[in-house]
């Protein structure tokens, strides 16, 4: 026996030495056990950034407000489960032959999953994260406002995308983004200066500080540089973005989650509940601070994918009314400004969304430090990746490059780019 004893447990500090390190786990603060941030802390930091961003929407005191919440639907979608993940490849920087599992010992996701024809292909989560966590969405949330908009275009609450800002949202007025057009701050075109770098001393920031103390409207105020007219060039303003949010209240009388529960979160199938952190004034901020399940990220995408039906479900109609979600995700339904390779280098801009060159529509839904859903209708293909990066933008490391990478090679493993 003792000799047994000796052996297991000379088994047991050899697997723990040679056992897989994760992704820069040492700067995420593996050792504390992945803690949770401040009000003050929870963005930046990185050694709180796992913690932080699956459990975002329980830190007190955040842009001085709490989370609102969306509640699930009483029949969710059930997510069916292939019987073994397939054999996905990719290549990059003349690296071929890569798996998902080298992806994830190169890059810091907390959860990868693969959908397709709504059955899940693969789910993975690193850092002690599982499925049951919720994940900040960041910038992903923008896309669900686009989608409220499009509800109450089709509810007739919102007369036209070409009505300015401030027939909704008077406390808009007087201000560059009161009147802008609803089109044109879906398309992030208000043609205002605005600078986002997230370094802290950006206009983001100066906009954040005064939206802390006054609301969104207040932080309006403090946008007041014209650069170009509106409606001709992209420029990222996540303000814009609560700007829609602003419009959407005055429109329908309700906050986005109270708006969204009943048409978007429990229509598409969801199986738990959503966090959407707000300010002071109980108005979420629209352009990030969704928190939800990676497999709510899925349905969400599934949704998507399915042109805003749910495929078990035909019955409830278009949940997200589907001329809006073509318009929103098809660049070509948009001025050559907004198309891939002339909005950015790489992306285009539809409404709230980023869409891909090539002629088949497809799309995706970022957020800084890696999150993102990308979508491709026709083979009715969702990615969800929730990351925790080194840097908010992930093309200035390798995992812009190489997330779409992986997504090119599960694309092709099903059919052609």
């Amino acid at each position: 026996m003792h000799t047994n004893r000796l052996v297991l447990t000379l088994l047991l500090i050899f697997s723990a030495a040679f056992a897989h390190a994760e992704p820069e786990e040492t700067a995420l603060c593996k050792a504390q056990g992945y803690p949770v941030g401040t009000a003050r802390t929870w963005f930046m930091d990185p050694c709180v950034r796992v913690g932080s961003f699956t459990r975002q929407g329980e830190i007190p005191g955040i842009f001085d407000g709490v989370a609102n919440t969306m509640q699930p639907a009483s029949e969710p979608l059930v997510l069916k489960r292939a019987d073994q993940e397939p054999p996905y490849r990719w290549s990059v920087d003349g690296q071929s032959d890569l798996t998902v599992g080298d992806y994830l010992k190169r890059q810091p996701a907390m959860a990868l999953l693969v959908i397709k024809d709504g059955v899940i292909q693969l789910e993975r989560y690193q850092y002690g994260r599982n499925a049951a966590h919720r994940f900040l969405s960041n910038s992903m949330a923008k896309t669900v406002t686009a989608m409220a908009v499009g509800i109450a275009l089709r509810e007739a609450r919102i007369k036209s995308l070409d009505d300015r800002a401030d027939l909704y949202a008077p406390t808009l007025s007087g201000t560059i983004y009161g009147e802008t057009t609803i089109r044109n701050l879906l398309r992030m075109s208000s043609g205002a200066k605005f600078e986002e770098l997230y370094n802290g001393a950006d206009d983001l920031a100066r906009y954040g500080a005064a939206a802390y103390r006054g609301g969104a409207a207040a932080g309006a105020k403090v946008i007041n540089t014209r650069l170009r007219p509106q409606g001709v060039a992209f420029n990222y303003a996540s303000a814009e973005t609560d700007m829609l949010a602003l419009v959407l209240r005055g429109a329908t009388g309700q906050t986005l989650s109270q708006y969204m529960e009943s048409r978007l979160w429990q229509p598409m199938g969801a199986q738990t509940s959503a966090l959407w952190r707000a300010g002071s004034d109980g108005l979420e901020r629209a352009s990030g601070n969704l928190n939800a399940t990676a497999q709510e990220y899925a349905r969400l995408g599934i949704l998507l994918a399915n042109d805003g039906t749910r495929p078990d479900r035909p019955d409830l109609g278009e949940i997200i009314p589907k001329d809006f979600l073509m318009e929103a995700t098809d660049w070509k339904r948009h001025p050559d400004a907004f198309a891939p390779q002339r909005a950015t280098p790489y992306y285009g801009y539809g409404y709230q969304v980023w869409t891909f060159p090539g002629a088949q529509r497809r799309f995706a839904l970022l957020g800084v430090y890696g999150q993102s859903i990308f979508v491709d209708p026709a083979q009715k293909l969702v990615m969800v990746h929730l990351a925790a990066n080194t840097t908010a933008k992930s093309g200035q490391t390798t995992m812009g490059r190489e997330v779409g990478s992986l997504w090119y090679g599960v694309v092709t493993h099903y059919g052609r780019w």
